[in-house]
């Protein structure tokens, strides 16, 4: 996993947890960016690796 404050890249091996880690995930982002929830994104980066950011604000 790599964090910074406006995104977090994962890798979750397990397909039973994908929801409930993105939506963490998302959580995290959102709150630590000051942005609300519907301004963070998920991009899926690679098999089983999906980066959640702030997409544009505008």
């Amino acid at each position: 996993m790599t964090v910074d404050s406006h995104s977090v890249s994962l890798k979750i091996w397990d397909p039973a947890t994908v929801d409930h880690a993105l939506e963490e995930a998302i959580s995290h982002v959102s709150a630590k960016a000051g942005a609300h929830r519907d301004h963070v994104k998920v991009t899926r980066s690679g098999p089983d690796v999906f980066t959640v950011h702030v997409g544009d604000l505008a």
